[in-house]
């Protein structure tokens, strides 16, 4: 079989493929397998409660459930789901919204796939421009989306060391540089795969930076504000003109029915409804149809606020105390869980690869996800890059435990091998 470039380049071994292989095996194959690995989000009861109830009100409704399954939407969504999500931001963050600046995703990988191939990789002009990432390691799911080779570059971080085996990445200005190479900026806010959450004074240097190049700055708030909020440090939601911010349903509880949210200005919002007309003809109804009325009431805040943040704060902070008796004096070192569902392991010197890690782990009945790949648009020539792990507290709190104490034996193990 003869592929050309493109079939090539989306149908090699990459990270994100490893992840969601290893889940569709944790789901089918082998239910007895320790998840610790993917993004999937918990289940919390009260959450699944209430969209339970949602859907049954569309489903009893013969013109929502027309609308549901029998027509296409436009390639910009649902105009009243947009409404009610202008008018929620709007009234939530301040900010000056109408549903001409919002559009609907099939999930927030395709919406970066076109984003991040409208604002780099080979422009009109023949030049061979780039995506910035200022403060890695960042979400593996970017890391092959481009159409071309190159495609990111990235800053290394400083490191601050702090207390009770905890440290915290942060953004290093002073070796920040962009060029007339680079096409847009982006961060995730959570970060995933570290849990940091951007300062609200580095997020406004980052936005100074990014106009001042003449260059979209994106926020990826898939676990951030204003929800599904899953953060815990006070942190304010970002948005002007010059930003595009993307948001979704996913860790609400709703990954399955595959809706992200795109705010930006309405250029940015039209010439994305153009490219998503192209490669997904139409954006979802389902999301929408969930969650329309949350967004009309205001309830999608209380939510959040109520069960959604409170779940994964008490499980983070339970993961970590779980992971400060394991690992003992083992040198290791946890990023400060800011939010998301994650922590970030840091084995300092551990004498094999952290793929190598991952695979003893997996073959203990445990998946993690190796660190090497969430370090996108940097060499090989970072030791530390190979020594964290990125571990998903969201699952039942039994397993989380055990699966903690199987990575402290395999860690433990790892060195006094070595």
């Amino acid at each position: 079989m003869k592929l050309s470039a493109f079939g090539e380049k989306f149908s090699r071994h990459s990270g994100i493929v490893e992840v969601m292989d290893d889940l569709g095996a944790a789901l089918s194959e082998n239910p007895e397998m320790i998840f610790m690995g993917g993004g999937n989000p918990g289940r919390v009861k009260e959450v699944e409660a209430i969209f339970q109830q949602q859907l049954e009100t569309v489903m009893n409704d013969p013109a929502q459930r027309h609308s549901l399954f029998g027509i296409y939407q436009a390639p910009q969504g649902d105009l009243d789901f947009r409404k009610q999500v202008a008018g929620f931001l709007s009234k939530q963050c301040g900010w000056k919204l109408s549903a001409h600046n919002i559009a609907v995703s099939n999930g927030s990988q395709p919406a970066f796939f076109a984003l991040y191939n409208m604002f780099a990789g080979t422009m009109s002009d023949g030049a061979h421009n780039h995506i910035h990432l200022p403060l890695t390691p960042e979400y593996l799911g970017y890391a092959d989306i481009g159409l071309s080779e190159d495609f990111f570059t990235a800053t290394r971080p400083t490191i601050d060391l702090l207390d009770d085996k905890l440290f915290k990445y942060r953004v290093d200005f002073s070796t920040l540089e962009l060029t007339a190479e680079t096409g847009a900026m982006c961060v995730s806010r959570p970060t995933n795969p570290t849990g940091n959450i951007l300062t609200d004074d580095e997020i406004s240097h980052l936005d100074d930076i990014a106009k001042r190049h003449d260059i979209p700055f994106i926020i990826d708030g898939a676990y951030g504000a204003p929800f599904p909020n899953i953060m815990f440090t006070q942190s304010t939601p970002h948005w002007n003109e010059n930003t595009i911010l993307t948001l979704s349903l996913s860790k609400l509880g709703l990954p399955g029915v595959r809706t992200g949210i795109i705010v930006a200005r309405e250029e940015i919002i039209e010439a994305y409804c153009n490219v998503n007309a192209i490669i997904s003809l139409a954006s979802s109804s389902l999301g929408p149809a969930l969650a329309k009325e949350l967004f009309k009431s205001g309830e999608i805040v209380s939510l959040a606020r109520d069960y959604v943040t409170p779940f994964y704060q008490q499980r983070s902070t339970q993961t970590v105390q779980w992971f400060q008796q394991a690992m003992g004096d083992l040198p290791y070192r946890i990023h400060k869980p800011e939010g998301a569902i994650f922590l970030w392991l840091w084995l300092e010197g551990l004498p094999i690869s952290s793929q190598q890690l991952y695979q003893n782990l997996k073959a203990k009945g445990v998946l993690v996800v190796p660190g090497q790949n969430f370090f996108i648009g940097m060499d090989d020539s970072w030791r530390h890059k190979h020594e964290c792990i990125r571990v998903s507290y969201a699952q039942d709190a039994e397993m989380v435990k055990e699966g903690v104490d199987i990575i402290a034996e395999e860690v433990r193990r790892a060195y006094q091998n070595a």
